[in-house]
């Protein structure tokens, strides 16, 4: 493995194996898979460390190969070789010379200038072309934005800005519908998907049957089957309760630090849904009787 071709295709190996694990991974922007994930780490190095096998192993046997050859075999494969890495030069010579439009040394006498500086010698080079033309295009650009921004008083910097807000507006409204971890106490609605709501569920009986019992009926805490309600009932109020706790000092903890925005809302219609049962030990009524119309 000593040539260029088989250091690129190696390199091409190991991009393609980057690039695959990086669209194969759902992560979120920002986030690598090769850094976040160790099998996908472990998957690029496999990658790497087989694509050299096969480097050396192929550079192996081209090796016995041509040691098995006769000296006029290996005499004429040598011969085929220079004449192919010369052809190679050679194109690149003729790149690099259209690129530059450079003299050759054997040639650098026709553009010498009579000026020299202790031994060193000024050469009237001709400016590269690719650095011409990018000058011409700068120029043109220039002469198009002034036309367009200061004769015909096309948009400005104020306006570009203010469009690119309301875009940026539409775009976020856009991803509020659709994120379900956006949701907070004054945009919260009951759920109707079945499925989210027996998320809640679950999470009710993981967390808060110990004061509320399964059936809802109360223990510590309040009876969450009547209409009475100690902080408000209604989805908007049973949130902000799960999200911020109860009352200072003896009430329910505040559960944002544990669940997810989405969780509590998930488990929040649960506990409506509770309003439908009758519990085998309902605890007395605690609070005020609530009505839909006081909800804020």
């Amino acid at each position: 493995m000593r040539t260029t071709a088989s250091y690129l295709r190696v390199i091409a190996l190991v991009v393609i194996a980057i690039i695959g694990t990086e669209y194969f991974t759902d992560l979120p922007k920002g986030e690598y898979a090769i850094f976040e994930k160790p099998f996908a780490a472990l998957f690029v190095i496999m990658v790497l460390i087989v694509a050299i096998a096969i480097e050396v192993t192929v550079a192996a046997l081209h090796k016995i190969l041509y040691l098995s050859l006769s000296e006029d075999k290996k005499e004429a494969f040598d011969k085929a070789q220079a004449k192919k890495s010369t052809y190679f030069s050679k194109q690149v010579e003729r790149l690099m010379q259209a690129m530059t439009k450079s003299k050759k040394i054997e040639e650098e006498h026709e553009i010498e200038l009579d000026h020299n500086y202790d031994g060193i010698r000024e050469l009237d080079n001709r400016l590269p072309p690719w650095w011409v033309y990018s000058f011409y295009i700068t120029i043109i650009f220039g002469v198009i934005y002034m036309v367009r921004f200061h004769v015909f008083n096309d948009y400005d910097q104020e306006e570009e800005y203010r469009i690119e807000v309301a875009e940026a507006e539409a775009a976020i409204e856009e991803w509020k519908e659709t994120a379900k971890d956006f949701v907070n106490a004054e945009n919260v609605t009951m759920l109707e998907d079945e499925a989210r709501i027996q998320n809640g569920e679950q999470i009710y009986v993981q967390n808060c049957v110990a004061c509320h019992k399964v059936d809802g009926g109360g223990g510590i805490g309040p009876n969450l089957t009547d209409e009475y309600w100690i902080l408000g009932g209604g989805i908007k109020n049973v949130f902000r309760t799960i999200s911020e706790g109860g009352r200072s000092g003896k009430g329910m903890v505040a559960w944002k630090n544990n669940l997810s925005p989405a969780e509590m809302h998930e488990v929040a219609s649960y506990v409506m849904t509770l309003q439908d049962n009758e519990p085998a030990e309902p605890k007395e009524p605690q609070g005020e009787i609530w009505k839909p119309e006081n909800e804020e």
